[in-house]
């Protein structure tokens, strides 16, 4: 098989699909309960809204989507992810054939795009927005450099959709194309294509696209910003320039970690090789270069205008994916032999990512044969059916004390609309039985209703003679650990009563 890769290099497309398609089955395989991004997922894919809070609206919009033709389940959403994850790929190795003559080094940037851990590790366990986020880089990526290379309406508008869906996939996807215009000013050639008319095309889609957002950020702009300023640590009661430094190692520290990876697997191909690959130039190693260092800059500076001293990975991924593409531009221009490449490049990426895959997975199993748990083996499932049987009917409506609880209900209860005590984006307006009422406290037995919930039964009418708690003690998923995990539920049967 390796061979073949060496002479077909296209076949590397397949490959990661393969990869792709194991994610997916080892998930599906390995538990029914949700992670906390998951079960956000499940949760608010009931509606269909302009905002959802702190993360811009498109892959809530692709999962309402999915969730609308085929119901709420763990698969649409494993689904989803992995199949944005592999176009993300895609789009990135037809962005590396545009300005690649060599096919073995397009499939080697193309595979390089699996080096970063937000993609083969933290995607796997719990990432949404950031997949989007990855999948529209890639599509801007190819529809840039087409644009450049190949200009056409077609390009341009392809473009613009590229750019209007980033916007609203994370906020700071905007650097990304802000960074592209400035990265070709230098060149004159390239330089003329910002200058075509086609360009006001562009911007028109990008603007239909993220103009039902926009609007929506304008009315509630503190919800869309509150969250991530406070992760990112400007609350800090410092001085500025304590800020500043902390922000500075911040920053360096999340670059080296997040890039670190593929700059050793290239490192370990092309070992013999470096100093003339380092010496390497091409207009698009400039291009692409100038691009990663304009993004990193652009968040330095955000970062010591807000006072802001945490950097996380993820959140620089959508930067350091340019450099598999960038690498393997620089490989190019240095003119080294790549004939025997590709072959330990995919090795190295396959034992990364299928490792570190199969170890994922296997946790939700092998962890409880330890006596350690997590979210994975927190028996929701089990909840479900045991209070359907026992109370011989499925509610139509389920209020839940938090959002990993409610989600998980949800992909259990197709036909109920469940609701989540104190979120405010989807208010309860009336009351339909028969009605679950569903909480935890992290699991502990003969927990007790919380009084926030009990205040907003009280406010929508339902009489406390009805209100009697019932509590169950479920064997955790996977394992045979004596311990039980603790819930707490109402049932209603006429919450109108």
């Amino acid at each position: 098989m390796l061979d073949v890769v060496n002479r077909r290099p296209n076949i590397t497309v397949a490959l990661i699909a393969g990869y792709f398609l194991l994610c997916i089955g080892l998930r599906l395989a390995v538990s029914t309960s949700l992670e906390i991004d998951e079960s956000e997922q499940a949760f608010v894919s009931q509606f269909l809204m302009l905002g959802y809070g702190s993360q811009p609206p498109f892959y809530n919009w692709l999962q309402y989507g999915l969730t609308s033709l085929f119901g709420p389940s763990l698969a649409t959403m494993t689904v989803l992810k992995n199949g944005l994850l592999f176009l993300c790929c895609l789009f990135y190795g037809l962005a590396a054939r545009e300005v690649l003559n060599d096919r073995r080094l397009t499939a080697i940037a193309t595979v390089g795009v699996l080096t970063f851990p937000p993609i083969f590790l933290l995607a796997q366990r719990d990432l949404s927005h950031t997949v989007a986020a990855l999948f529209a880089v890639s599509l801007f990526l190819y529809a840039f450099i087409r644009t450049m290379t190949r200009p056409s309406l077609f390009a341009y508008i392809l473009t613009g959709a590229a750019v209007g869906i980033g916007v609203i996939s994370k906020y700071n996807f905007a650097l990304v194309p802000t960074a592209a215009i400035l990265a070709i000013l230098p060149e004159p050639r390239l330089r003329a294509r910002i200058f075509d008319w086609r360009i006001l095309v562009a911007i028109a889609v990008c603007t239909l696209i993220a103009l039902p957002h926009g609007y929506w950020i304008l009315e509630n702009l503190g919800a869309a910003s509150r969250n991530t300023l406070h992760e990112m640590g400007t609350a800090q009661q410092t001085s500025y320039l304590t800020k500043a430094l902390k922000g500075v190692i911040a920053l360096v520290a999340a670059s080296l970690r997040g890039a670190a990876i593929p700059l050793v697997v290239f490192a370990l191909v092309f070992r013999k090789d470096l100093a003339a690959i380092w010496r390497a130039e091409s207009p698009w190693t400039r291009v692409i270069g100038r691009m990663l260092l304009l993004c990193l800059g652009a968040v330095l500076l955000i970062m010591l205008a807000v006072g802001a001293t945490h950097m996380r990975e993820k959140w620089l991924v959508l930067f350091l994916v340019l450099l598999p593409l960038y690498l393997a531009l620089k490989v190019e221009a240095s003119g080294v032999d790549t004939a025997r490449s590709v072959r330990p490049f995919l090795l190295l990426v396959a034992f990364i990512v299928v490792t570190t895959l199969v170890v994922v997975s296997a946790r939700a199993v092998v962890r409880p044969w330890f006596g350690k748990l997590s979210r994975l083996s927190i028996p929701y499932s089990t909840l479900v059916d045991t209070v359907v049987k026992q109370e011989g009917a499925e509610p139509a409506m389920v209020i839940a004390s938090d959002k990993l609880l409610g989600g998980n209900v949800r992909t259990r209860l197709h036909g109920a609309k469940v609701f989540v005590a104190g979120n405010s984006s989807s208010p309860i307006e009336h009351l339909t039985g028969p009605l679950l009422v569903v909480w935890s406290d992290n699991g502990k037995l003969d927990s007790q209703p919380p009084e926030g919930l009990l205040d907003i039964l009280k406010s929508l009418g339902v009489a406390e003679e009805t209100m009697k708690p019932q509590q169950l003690a479920l064997p955790y998923l996977n394992g045979n650990l004596p311990d039980r995990y603790g819930f707490g539920y109402f049932w209603i049967a006429d919450p109108s009563r």
